[in-house]
C-alpha cells in the first residue's frame, strides 16, 4: 500500500501540531519516525486513522493515489490501515477472540469458519509465546504492557493489514518480548512484501530488529531530516539538534 501525505497542517484545540508535513511511503517500505516528545508523532498516527479530535486545516492524505480525508476510521481500517497503539485500550464484556473474529469478518464476503479461525489464532498465540487463555479473556483487560503489545501483533497476524503504524511499539516490552514481537513482525512482512510500515520510536533498539528503509527526524510538527539507518544512530548519539547531526562526518543528508 502506498501512503502519501502532502503539505499537511493539523490543529488540536486550535493549537497547531503538524505543519507542512510531507511523507511518501511506497509499498513494502519501512519508515522510522523519531523525534522529541510533543513534536506530533502520535498526532500523525491518529490523523492517518481519522481520529475526529484532530482538525486538518490544510493538505491531504492519499492512499494508493486516492484521498482518504472523507473516510471514517472504520472505512480506513477496512482498506487495510492498522494502528498499533502505544497504550492499547481494554474493553470489558468482549473477549479477545470475539473482537478479532468480528473485525476479521468485516472484510470477508463469508464469515470465517470457526475451526479455521481457532486454528489460526492458536498458531498466532504460539508464535508470540502467549498463553492460550488470552483467547477467552476480555480484550486487554488485566493484560500487562507486554501482553497488550503482543495482542496488537496477534491482531496484525489475523487481520493482515496493508499499512501498519506502530506508535512506540517498544514501550512496555522487555528484551525477550521485544525479540519475539519483532520476529513475528518481520515474518509477517516477509510473507506480505507489499505491506508498508510507519515505525514511531524514540530509541534505536527496535531498529536493530526491524530494519528501516528510511529514518525521518521530526521537530516542531514537521520532518526536518531524512536519511537511512545511520541517521538513527546519530540521533542516539547527539540527540535532536539538527546542527550537531549535520556537522557529523558519519552522516550525510
Amino acid at each position: 500500500m502506498e501512503l502519501e501525505i502532502k503539505n499537511l497542517y493539523v490543529n488540536v484545540k486550535n493549537k497547531e501540531i503538524l505543519k507542512n508535513f510531507n511523507l511518501l511511503i511506497k509499498p513494502g517500505e519501512v519508515h522510522a519516525i523519531m523525534g522529541p516528545n510533543g513534536t506530533g508523532k502520535s498526532t500523525l498516527s491518529n490523523v492517518i486513522m481519522g481520529n475526529n479530535n484532530y482538525t486538518i486545516v490544510k493538505g491531504d492524505i492519499l492512499v494508493d493515489k486516492k484521498s482518504i480525508l472523507k473516510l471514517e476510521t472504520y472505512e480506513r481500517a477496512r482498506m487495510g490501515i492498522f494502528l498499533c497503539y502505544q497504550n492499547p485500550l481494554s474493553i470489558d464484556g468482549i473477549t479477545n477472540s470475539e473482537f478479532i473474529r468480528t473485525a476479521l469478518n468485516e472484510n470477508r464476503d463469508k464469515p470465517v469458519g470457526l475451526y479455521e479461525f481457532i486454528k489460526n489464532m492458536e498458531n498466532g498465540i504460539d508464535d508470540l509465546s502467549m498463553n492460550h487463555d488470552m483467547m477467552h479473556r476480555n480484550l486487554n483487560s488485566g493484560f500487562s504492557g507486554g501482553e497488550r503489545k503482543k495482542n496488537e501483533v496477534l491482531q496484525i497476524k489475523m487481520l493482515k493489514p496493508k499499512l501498519i503504524i506502530f506508535d512506540e511499539l517498544d514501550s512496555g516490552l522487555d528484551v525477550d518480548s521485544l525479540k519475539i514481537v519483532c520476529r513475528n513482525i518481520n515474518d509477517y512482512l516477509k510473507d506480505n512484501p507489499d505491506t508498508s510500515v510507519i515505525l514511531i520510536t524514540h530509541y534505536t533498539r527496535i531498529l536493530n530488529y526491524i530494519k528501516p528503509d528510511y529514518v525521518h527526524m521530526m521537530k516542531d510538527g514537521t520532518i526536518i531530516l531524512s536519511g537511512d539507518y545511520k541517521l538513527a544512530l546519530k540521533i542516539e548519539k547527539n540527540g535532536y539538534d539538527k546542527t550537531d547531526l549535520l556537522g557529523s562526518d558519519s552522516y550525510d543528508e
